[in-house]
């Protein structure tokens, strides 16, 4: 039986991790956390926020980055943390096409989508 998710990975070109670090870090807001000596070896990163967990492994030959399958993020105070992206240069793109949600796209900077969404309280 399944009993929750615990982590979501992305892949990532060799030499990004810097620019993942500023990203998930200073943009986002997430904590880096090590990764176990054995694979740390092959780079990458993984983050967390709360319980979620974002791993970015490096892809080293044919990267990709996903821009259809992507992680959804719960976020609280969606509007700042838009604004919070976008001060930061990131690009916010709106959808109001999930009922009970307000909810946005972004980009890492290797390419890969993010959703962002926060539900809709009942007044």
């Amino acid at each position: 039986m399944i009993t929750a998710v615990d982590h979501v990975q992305l892949a990532a070109p060799p030499g990004s991790e810097d620019e993942l670090r500023a990203y998930y870090v200073t943009v986002l807001g997430m904590t880096e956390i090590p990764k176990p000596p054995v694979l740390a070896a092959g780079g990458g990163c993984w983050f967390q926020a709360g319980p979620v967990q974002l791993h970015l492994g490096i892809e080293r030959e044919g990267f990709r980055p996903a821009r259809k399958a992507h992680p959804g993020l719960r976020v609280a105070g969606i509007e700042r943390y838009a604004a919070r992206l976008e001060a930061h240069g990131a690009r916010v793109e709106w959808d109001e096409n999930l009922p009970g949600h307000r909810r946005f796209y972004s980009s890492d900077p290797v390419g890969n989508r993010l959703e962002f969404l926060e539900p809709v309280t009942a007044v």
